[in-house]
């Protein structure tokens, strides 16, 4: 029998790539015979992000060269330039003008299903029009899914509540702080992609969700009940996740080696993904929490990014700390300047708690060993990740963070947060927050066994792709405007 060819279309950012890849992996595992694999590779648009991603897939074509995983790169386009900081807007129109190279990819390739990432909305039609299966791929929670698909009645919905709550089925109201920014003026280009995001998604195959259902059950329910879009029921779910990779390696870094020394769950990992760095008003508040709430710490901490690029640098200490902190806290901290072995590091048994910038893939990671978590959002959709992993999930501790500040901690807010998760406070919310965060860990791992929720959904959504059936009726939506 022929193989089935499933595409894979990512966006071209590292945490969207590996993603995906790490998703197709998990199709051709454990039940994908009949199936082969081939990423669609979209050239970033900076120097730096092409080079990374290069090395991405030579890293990903080395390790997985037994497993039918074929790349294929897509000729490049020039992408816009008048998005004036819009990211959200780039991102979707960047994917946009990929679509006719798209298309014929489909067709010379013989692909049976096409599985894009959620801001490639708008070469469904391109694979509509050649008659194949097409799967939106969402990097992020059934949270932001759910606000996703509520955002096109939202967006014309003149009876907004006062406080600028909004209603998200599965959910508590998500109060206006944890809003993810480019959803938060509707006169904005990213606004009006999200709408058009929410609408194309009711017209994929299926939507594969980076979750569990353990995890967001009541999102998950809420939307395959139909209660996001009015009167329309959402296209079949396939939750799958965690698709992070398992797998970790010993680096023999001297973070690492620091910490084996530690007590069990003794030691605060901060560290906040591949784009977060700190001012130096910022690590002073950070320093002065860790350094009064008495408890050990492994603070990554990462200087701002050179002129052209967004990834931050090594840290400069003598700049950024305070003078006399290293010296009042050796034995007890340790700041590491440069990027860290993260999976390692949360893995490891002597950390206690972690204070992220909540990106979903850290999330995951967290959950995957068990780690309770202090989330300080910077960008992106993490403060609607804040809110759900402090209020609905209930394996963290928030903290109060001021947007209108550039998403600044005050240092006693800090030190509050670390105590409580650590135990260091009568309050029951720590105690809680670490005890469900053990549960997750529990149910991320039985959701990826045989038998397991996210082993059946993988299992469905194989059998879905095999049998070739997709729910394109011809008729594509309105466009949007780009602009």
């Amino acid at each position: 029998m022929a193989s089935a060819n499933v595409l894979l279309l990512p966006e071209p950012g590292s945490g969207h790539l590996m993603s995906l890849i790490e998703a197709g992996k998990r199709l051709l595992t454990h039940g994908g015979d009949g199936l082969t694999v081939t990423v669609l590779i979209i050239r970033p648009a900076t120097p730096e992000s092409a080079s990374e991603v290069d090395s991405h897939v030579r890293r990903v074509a080395a390790s997985a060269s037994g497993l039918g995983i074929r790349f294929h790169h897509l000729p490049a386009v020039d992408p816009p330039t008048d998005c004036a900081g819009n990211l959200q807007e780039f991102k979707s129109r960047y994917m946009q003008l990929h679509a006719p190279h798209v298309k014929a990819a489909v067709s010379d390739l013989g692909a049976a299903a096409l599985v894009i990432d959620f801001f490639a909305t708008a070469v469904i039609d391109v694979a509509h029009e050649l008659a194949v299966p097409t799967y939106v791929y969402f990097t992020s929670t059934a949270a932001l899914l759910a606000l996703t698909l509520r955002l096109p009645a939202l967006a014309v919905d003149s009876d907004a509540s006062d406080d600028g709550t909004v209603d998200v089925p599965g959910m508590p109201p998500v109060p206006a702080g944890s809003v993810p920014g480019f959803l938060g003026d509707k006169k904005s280009p990213n606004y009006a992609w999200f709408v058009y995001h929410g609408r194309r998604f009711m017209d994929a195959d299926g939507i594969v969700i980076n979750t569990v259902d353990a995890l967001e059950a009541g999102l998950l329910a809420a939307t395959a009940a139909g209660r996001c879009v009015p009167g329309r029921r959402a296209p079949p779910l396939y939750p799958i996740g965690p698709v992070i990779d398992h797998a970790v390696e010993p680096s023999n870094e001297p973070c690492v080696r620091w910490l084996d020394a530690q007590p069990r769950a003794s030691v605060v990992f901060l560290c906040f993904g591949s784009l977060g760095w700190f001012d130096r008003a910022k690590a002073h508040a950070v320093a002065a929490g860790l350094e009064r709430s008495g408890h050990r710490f492994l603070w990554t901490l990462r200087g701002p990014p050179a002129a052209g690029s967004r990834h931050p640098t090594d840290a400069n200490l003598d700049e950024l700390l305070p003078e006399g902190f290293l010296e009042r806290t050796e034995g007890r901290g340790l700041v590491w300047p440069t990027r860290a072995p993260q999976k390692e590091i949360l893995a490891h048994a002597a950390v206690g708690c972690f204070v992220t910038h909540c990106g979903w893939n850290s999330t995951l990671e967290s959950m995957w060993h068990g780690v309770p978590l202090v989330p300080w959002p910077l960008y992106a959709e993490q403060h609607l990740n804040a809110f759900e992993l402090a209020s609905v999930v209930g394996v963290a501790v928030a903290m109060e963070v001021d947007r209108e500040r550039d998403n600044f901690v005050e240092a006693a807010e800090l030190e509050r947060a670390v105590r409580c998760v650590m135990g260091g406070g009568p309050e029951e919310e720590g105690a809680m927050a670490r005890e469900k965060a053990m549960k997750m860990k529990a149910a991320c791992r039985r959701a990826v066994e045989e038998g397991g929720s996210s082993h059946a959904a993988l299992q469905r959504l194989r059998h879905a792709i095999r049998s070739g059936a997709t729910t394109c009726n011809g008729a594509a939506p309105p466009k949007e405007t780009t602009s």
